[in-house]
């Protein structure tokens, strides 16, 4: 019997009610909202840039299409798809947490993309996108916090049009073992103490860690996406594997 047979999954560790982790997602990045850039940037030691420069590298997109970027939060994909459709294409901006949301649509207001980009709350598992209407969807560090994920792989292949693409950009499975020990120490003594440094929340931080742990690793994420509808899936490895980036397509 899987988690969300049962009626529940994971937070982190903890197991909790299905109908919980909404909410207690919500209250993460609720907390971290303000601090969040500020935070990835130190956690990574900037690297986090360069993995997203080589999803927005892969997108497929041209001026005048339209791109889906869910749980967006911040809005720094957003401002990238948003400069590779140009004005006469349109970005749909997205995330479950309004907090996270505002923060972004303002971002981009200040960067001014906001001529192409509209900012919408939505749940990754129930988009309010019309079918087939997505030329490309992104999620960059979401997918871990939705609760169902075949659900909402299923809704991204949904929107996405024929000739379109998925891409997935997410915490992963190490391929270089021998380092295990040290990410590790890293993930769950240094990353929560730095979190409760910097965003006065160690908690949050150290659920991060934990989510990581509890994420489907490559293989197991392809399987997924292929069962929800995409085609050709295939994945790259990034940092030795800390990061993989999966693509996805619709024919």
């Amino acid at each position: 019997m899987s988690e969300q047979d049962s009626g529940t999954t994971h937070f982190g560790f903890e197991t909790v009610p299905t109908g919980a982790k909404t909410a207690r997602v919500r209250a993460v990045f609720d907390s971290v909202a303000s601090r969040y850039d500020v935070m990835n940037d130190l956690m990574s030691l900037g690297t986090h840039r360069a993995w997203k420069a080589f999803m927005l590298n892969r997108t497929g997109l041209r001026p005048g299409d339209t791109a889906l970027d869910v749980a967006g939060g911040t809005g720094d994909i957003s401002a990238g798809l948003a400069r590779q459709v140009g004005p006469q294409g349109r970005v749909l901006h997205t995330d479950i947490n309004a907090a996270m949301l505002s923060v972004g649509s303002d971002r981009l207001l200040d960067q001014g993309l906001s001529h192409s980009v509209v900012s919408l709350v939505a749940n990754a598992e129930q988009l309010p996108v019309a079918s087939a209407s997505v030329d490309c969807v992104t999620i960059a560090f979401g997918l871990r916090n939705v609760t169902d994920k075949p659900r909402a792989l299923a809704e991204m292949a949904r929107v996405t049009r024929p000739g379109g693409r998925v891409l997935i950009l997410e915490f992963s499975r190490l391929v270089a073992r021998w380092l295990e020990p040290l990410y590790d120490t890293y993930s769950f003594r240094i990353l929560p103490a730095l979190g409760k440094l910097v965003a006065g929340d160690a908690d949050s931080y150290r659920y991060l860690a934990e989510s990581i742990r509890m994420h489907p690793d490559q293989d197991t994420l392809s399987t997924l996406m292929d069962a929800a509808g995409l085609e050709d899936s295939r994945y790259f490895n990034l940092s030795g594997g800390i990061v993989a980036l999966h693509v996805g397509y619709r024919y």
